[in-house]
């Protein structure tokens, strides 16, 4: 299946649109001043929220260099590989995929120019599904409000998922100050975000986030706010500001 000339993965989940649209930036992934610096200036704080929910959740020692060592790790929808190549740094045995392959092939390429082993893979959470994959942990950052169907691509993680293991999330509130500050403010007056990178309409509510992960057999953490300082230019993690970035545990039981 081929639009703009770059190879995308099948699977029910797939929003064909989406894929091609940051396929046709993949270049830029690494550029911290390109299109993707919002991700770049958020990345600190992503890092910092996946290793305290891991080692929280895991009873790892906040002192080790390498926590994430022994533990098999799933990067979905990863793009340049921004989140992957910490992760790997970590310890963790990780498989990153995404459904556009020249996003494979940037990230691949920059793992491999920092001397980093990571099995990339140019597939879909439902194809690992169907395939039998199964790992201690996913991260799941800022893909939710791409997919065509929450429902079925949860149901595709919690399968991939071990029991006893846990998913992070993250991704944008549907809220009028959401709109103000992801739509109109980053893509149309900083420019920090292509124009159309995202839809509002499809942007998630932590409620509806946590039900959904319900349904697909998770059990939902409390949701945790990404609040953006424009002084100082840096995110912090906030218990209470989830109006617009948040970020969302979801375990499966053991049993």
């Amino acid at each position: 299946m081929l639009n703009d000339g770059n190879k995308m993965a099948e699977g029910a989940t797939v929003n064909e649109d989406e894929v091609a649209f940051f396929a046709r930036i993949a270049d830029s992934w690494w550029d911290p001043k390109g299109p993707f610096k919002p991700l770049h200036i958020l990345n600190p704080t992503r890092l910092g929220y996946i290793r305290q929910e891991v080692e929280a959740h895991f009873g790892l020692a906040s002192d080790l260099i390498k926590p994430f060592e022994g533990y098999r790790l799933l990067d979905i929808g990863c793009g340049g590989g921004l989140i992957t190549e910490p992760m790997a740094r970590l310890g963790a045995d990780v498989v990153a995929v995404d459904a556009a392959e020249k996003n494979i092939k940037t990230a691949s390429l920059h793992a491999e120019q920092n001397g980093l082993k990571v099995d990339f893979r140019n597939t879909t959470a439902e194809a690992l599904a169907e395939a039998g994959e199964q790992f201690d942990i996913i991260v799941n950052m800022e893909v939710v409000e791409h997919v065509a169907d929450v429902d079925a691509y949860l149901a595709a993680c919690c399968a991939l998922l071990k029991p006893g293991g846990i998913m992070l999330l993250s991704t944008i509130n549907r809220t009028a100050k959401a709109y103000l500050f992801a739509i109109v403010g980053a893509e149309h007056v900083l420019r920090w975000l292509p124009v159309g990178a995202h839809d509002w309409n499809k942007f998630i509510k932590p409620v509806e986030l946590a039900n959904a992960c319900h349904r697909a057999g998770f059990e939902a953490g409390k949701a945790t706010g990404f609040v953006f300082n424009p002084v100082t230019q840096k995110w912090r993690l906030s218990g209470s500001d989830t109006g617009v970035n948040y970020a969302m545990t979801a375990t499966k039981p053991k049993s």
